[in-house]
Order: structure tokens, then C-alpha cells, then sequence
């Protein structure tokens, strides 16, 4: 299988609006006679729906919450990125592409990463129309702050909770269309696989999460916008219903898996404080704006932070990331809270933990200032630590949060199976190795809103006037057999172990050998323990109910069984990637200092798997990378 990224000809800056004029177009009169689906209701999934719904199409939208306003879009906190250069401190278009580039250490594709970019401030106008209370300076105009992996401030804020606010604004879009007939919502409904027909996505198979009825509906195409996959660790920063198997079932049915094994884990998150916890929470990266990272420059000192003076505390970003400080991106700053960890400096439980500290922040710009900025946040983390941040540093610890692989795409963002699209996180496109901070917003909704409801006309403009096919068609009869039977082995296993206890193990395999660092004889042990696991699974999972009611213990199952399937491929990918390279740390390939060591002579390309069959082998297809305006060097943030 040859890959074609269908990147535009010409110079990058031309690229997006050349080929957005070469489409070939749907008349507003045709746009009504498609039915498209999609399947998610966060930002990505939420502003495709309510874009596609505006434009005439008619359109089918699953969610397994019961709202879209629930969907995990609402968890994030810290802004969005755009290059507006509202603070005129040197930002561009170019500037935002280039930071991009390099904080994915040059393995991304170049030409999605400039229409990030160049798309990224109409999204701020769109967000603002629809009422978005973005922060705003004193004078009124739009505020930004910094993030990590950039030296100007690009990200817009609505306090610690802009993910939700944004989420506000694509539902009241998303609502209109409903209310309009152009939408119809279909929540606590979860797809359980892919319909193709003459290698052409036709439908999807769900299953009512209340009822447990089995459906088919039928599309002329499917556009997947359901996240990503770090709840294959257990614990993470996502909600406990994040999942993976709609992209999973599409991979099973043909579409290609790019770069599985690049998974970031977030460095500003609470340290897990026990072994009954079912998932972590993530402090915002925000905080590194102010909050100052530090551990005790004595390994093994457990005095309380308080009485340790200035002089005995390192500040271990600081010294030895000078230009960038604290805002170092989030793969190069979890790796250094983890090193220090390791060397006996880290605090809390287990010794696995840092200060984050706001104390000269609030002597400098005074209590009510830090208040402002970061009330909300400051408030949760008490809530959940019974510590005052405002008094005693914050104790924070890295934790799997953003995962940069997906579903391979091309430009249009559609997968290897015609007629299927992947949006947001649920593709690879656009992060490369390592996804700098408030970029997932911005992607989602450039997606949803600015690329896909163009590119998608050019797929249906070729599909004009064929005969519909129905939901009796063979191929979906004989997917939904699948399904049916699939949940029907799920139930009669009649083991003795939880779902969750044997997710619980998995994490921890993928965790160790696959995580913050990785091994050629670690990845190697845990392709033996995660078949090993996956064995036991499927002999002594024990599970309550029926499928004809509300079954969430029926739903994990699900969910994780794809889990066990999609963290071998991980472990596959990392073992093949023979370098370091971002959030893919080989401890093999490092620097004299500890830095991620690329190979780009072998490895300048997307690894972009093909499922086979259980119990087959996956092949490996590699898309190349070409890097005509970043050159690639050696990340420094020094």
C-alpha cells in the first residue's frame, strides 16, 4: 500500500487556500441528499456536526454521554493557542508553525502543521462571536498568556476553564442545527464498529447504552472525532470513558494506525496517592506561568517544604533549561520531574512528586492577581488535596494525558478506507512526536470547523447521484452478527477477575515499559505480559448482567479487549522506532545530557500500521516526512 498524504503543490503559505479552490463543490440544493455521520460531541466531533449541519448536509450525531456537554473537551484548563500576536512580542503565523514543528521534533507533516496555524485565528473570531468570556486585559482587548515550547504569549484563556467554555460555545452551534432539523443527537449511544462496503465507509453498528439494542445506520460518509487512547494506561488525566474503539474497529476494518507509540504524559498533574484510585487530575500547564518547579536539593530530604531555605532547593527546569525555564515542553519537563525522582529528590508518596510553588508569584504580583488568573484551579486542587496552594506549594507529578498517534489521515483528513474521516485527537496528523500545550483545542476546532466542511464536499461531489444503500444490506447484517456475537463471548466467560482489575494490570505493563522511557528488552518483555494478560482475559473475566439493559461493566469490556490489542501495536511501533525522538524516549538514543537522540536518516516518516487478522503480525507502511521550510536540528531549549 503506497501512501498519498495528498499534500497541494506550491509554496506553503499557498498550499491550503490553492487547494480549497481546487475542490470540487457540493450545490446547496445537492447538500441536503447526503447523510453523514459523526461520531463524538467534543470540540472536534461537536463543531463538525454543528459546521456540516449549517452548510446542509444532513447529519447523524453519537455520543455515549448524555449530553454533549459532557464530553471530555470540558476537562481542559489552561487556553488555545493562535497567532494573532495580540501582544506584539513577535508571534506570526510562521512563528506558531514553526514551534509546532519543532516541540513535535520534526515528525509531523508540515503542511497540516501551517494550516494549524494559518486557520488558528479565525478560530479565535468564531469562538468570540458565539459568546466565548474569554479573559481580557483592562482595556478590553483579548489576554494571553504562555505556554510551554514558545517564547511569546499566543494562548487565550477563559480563567482555568477554557476547554469548557469552548464547549459551551460549539453546543450552542451544535443546538441550533438540532433545533433546525439539520442535526439529530443520538447521546448515550456507543459505536461497536465500522461498516464497509466496497472498501467505502457506508455506516456503523452501535449499541444503545441504556436498552442494549444492536443498530445499524447508513451514511454516504463517517467522520470519527472520539479522542485519544491514554486510558489504555488506567490511570490518566482522561475521563474514565474515554476509549478507543471506534478507531480500533476502524482499524480492524482497514484503516491505518500512525504512530501509536507517541503518547504524552503530562507533567503538571496530581501525584496518585494511592493504589484504589480509578483516574488522575491534571493542573493545568497554565500554572507553569507563574508557579516555580522545584525539589529538595538533598536526595532523600523529607522535611516539609516550608522549612527548607532557598539555598537547599533546586530548581532543576531553571538550571538546566535557562532561555525557556519552567515552559519547556511537556515531554522534556516530565522526563526531568522523573530523573529527579529517580535520583532519590522527589517528594509525597512514594517519592513521586515536585513543588510547584507559587509563593514569589503572589509576593510579586500580589495574592488577588494570582486569583484571577488561576482561582478555579487553585480551589480544585484543594478540594481534592486538603492543601492550600495559596499558603503550601502544590505537589504535582507527570501522568499520561495527550496521545499524539491516531488514525493515519491525509491532507483532507480522510483514512486509508474511503469515505471515513478522522478529526482532532483521534487522528495523527498535526503533533508529530510531542504536542505542545493548548494546541488540542486549536486543532479540534480547526478541524471541525474550517477544514472538514470543505474537504468532505469533494469526497460526496464524486458520489453524486448513486443508488442509496439501506441498513438491510448484507454488509451491515453481517457486522452487526459480529457485534452481537462479540458481546455474547464478553458475557459467558463467567471468570473470576473485573474488568477493572485486569485494566489495572495492563496499565501498569504499559506504564513501566512503555511509558516516560522505553527499552528494546522492556517493550519486548511487555508484548509477553500484555499477550499473556490478554490470554487470561478472555478465560476468567467475569462479568454481571445482561446486554439488554444498562450494563457499564459490559461497556469497560468492550472497551478494554481493544485496549489489550492497541497497546501490543504501541509497544510494536516502539520497538521499531529506533531512535528518541518527543514524548518516545529510548533510553538507548539520548545525548551526553540526556536528551532525546533522532535518527533522521531512518526515521523521518509516519509509521502507519495494517491490521491483518488476530493472531497476524501488523504491517508496517511509512509515509515520509519532508522538511523544506524547519530544517530539522537538535531540540535545545537551553
Amino acid at each position: 500500500m503506497k501512501l498519498d498524504p495528498r499534500v497541494p503543490t506550491g509554496p506553503i503559505q499557498d498550499k491550503w487556500d490553492k487547494h480549497r479552490f481546487d475542490l470540487k463543490l457540493v450545490n446547496p440544493a445537492n447538500k441536503r441528499r447526503f447523510e453523514i455521520i459523526v461520531v463524538g460531541s467534543g470540540l472536534a466531533g461537536g463543531s463538525a456536526a454543528a459546521s456540516l449541519g449549517e452548510l446542509g448536509y444532513h447529519v447523524k450525531c453519537f455520543c455515549y454521554q448524555d449530553s454533549a456537554r459532557r464530553a471530555h473537551s470540558i476537562a481542559a484548563q489552561g487556553g488555545i493557542n493562535a497567532a494573532k500576536n495580540y501582544q506584539n512580542d513577535g508571534d506570526s503565523i510562521w512563528r506558531l508553525f514553526y514551534d509546532t514543528v519543532k516541540g513535535g521534533d520534526f515528525r509531523s507533516r508540515e503542511a497540516n502543521v501551517y494550516r494549524l496555524a494559518q486557520v488558528s485565528v479565525n478560530i479565535i473570531d468564531q469562538c468570540v462571536a458565539q459568546g466565548v468570556p474569554f479573559a481580557r486585559e483592562y482595556g478590553g482587548l483579548l489576554d494571553n498568556r504562555s505556554f510551554g515550547g514558545a517564547q511569546v504569549s499566543r494562548t487565550f484563556y477563559a480563567r482555568g476553564q477554557t476547554g469548557q467554555q469552548l464547549l459551551l460555545g460549539t453546543y450552542q452551534a451544535l443546538s441550533r442545527q438540532v433545533a433546525a432539523g439539520a442535526v439529530e443527537m443520538y447521546p448515550r449511544t456507543e459505536m461497536l464498529d465500522l461498516v464497509v462496503i466496497d472498501g467505502r465507509a457506508r455506516g456503523i453498528v452501535t449499541r444503545d447504552m441504556v436498552s442494549g439494542e444492536i443498530r445499524s445506520w447508513v451514511a454516504d460518509a463517517v467522520v470519527l472525532a472520539t479522542g485519544g487512547y491514554s486510558n489504555v494506561f488506567f490511570l490518566s488525566t482522561n475521563a474514565k470513558g474515554c476509549n478507543a474503539t471506534a478507531i480500533w474497529r476502524a482499524h480492524r476494518r482497514g484503516a491505518l494506525f500512525a504512530n501509536p507509540c507517541f503518547t504524552q504524559i503530562h507533567p503538571t498533574c496530581i501525584p496518585q496517592h494511592g493504589d484504589y484510585q480509578s483516574k488522575l487530575t491534571l493542573m493545568s500547564e497554565s500554572l507553569r506561568n507563574d508557579g516555580r518547579i522545584w525539589v529538595p536539593a538533598k536526595a532523600g530530604d523529607t522535611r516539609a517544604a516550608d522549612q527548607i531555605p532557598e539555598a537547599e532547593r533546586d530548581y532543576y527546569l531553571e538550571r538546566r533549561y535557562p532561555a525557556f525555564g519552567n515552559l519547556v515542553p511537556r515531554d522534556i519537563a516530565s522526563r526531568a520531574a522523573k530523573t529527579v525522582c529517580d535520583e532519590g529528590h522527589g517528594i509525597g508518596h512514594g517519592g513521586r512528586g515536585v513543588y510547584l510553588d507559587f509563593a514569589d508569584a503572589i509576593e510579586r504580583l500580589g495574592r488577588d492577581a494570582i486569583e484571577a488568573k488561576y482561582g478555579n484551579l487553585f480551589e480544585m486542587y484543594e478540594r481534592i488535596t486538603g492543601e492550600d496552594p495559596y499558603t503550601v506549594p502544590m505537589r504535582i507529578y507527570p501522568a499520561p494525558h495527550y496521545t499524539m498517534g491516531g488514525l493515519w489521515v491525509d491532507y483532507n483528513l480522510m483514512s486509508t478506507i474511503d469515505g471515513l474521516y478522522v478529526i482532532g485527537e483521534a487522528n495523527f496528523s498535526d503533533h508529530g512526536a510531542n504536542r505542545l500545550g493548548a494546541s488540542a483545542l486549536m486543532q479540534g476546532l480547526a478541524d471541525g470547523y474550517f477544514v472538514l466542511p470543505y474537504t468532505i464536499g469533494d469526497y460526496l461531489s464524486r458520489h453524486m447521484g448513486e443508488e442509496p444503500i439501506s441498513a438491510d444490506h448484507a454488509g451491515f447484517k453481517s457486522v452487526e452478527d459480529e457485534v452481537e456475537g462479540r458481546i455474547q463471548r464478553l458475557l459467558s466467560i463467567d471468570g473470576r477477575r473485573t474488568v477493572d482489575s485486569l485494566h489495572r494490570e495492563l496499565g501498569h505493563i504499559c506504564l513501566d515499559l512503555c511509558g516516560m522511557s522505553r527499552t528494546q528488552a522492556g517493550l519486548e518483555k511487555a508484548i509477553g505480559d500484555i499477550a499473556a494478560l490478554r490470554d487470561e482475559y478472555w478465560q476468567n473475566l467475569k462479568l454481571v448482567g445482561t446486554n439488554e439493559e444498562l450494563n457499564q461493566s459490559l461497556e469497560k469490556a468492550g472497551r478494554v479487549a481493544d485496549y489489550f490489542e492497541l497497546a501490543e501495536l504501541m509497544c510494536r511501533d516502539a520497538i521499531d522506532r529506533q531512535e528518541s525522538c518527543g514524548t518516545h524516549f529510548r533510553e538507548e538514543y539520548q545525548t551526553p545530557e540526556g536528551e532525546a537522540l533522532r535518527n533522521d536518516e531512518d526515521y523521518t516518516h509516519v509509521s502507519a500500521w495494517e491490521y491483518r487478522g488476530e493472531g497476524e503480525e501488523p504491517v508496517l507502511h511509512k509515509e515520509p516526512l519532508e522538511f523544506e521550510n524547519v530544517p530539522p536540528s537538535q531540540r535545545s531549549y537551553k
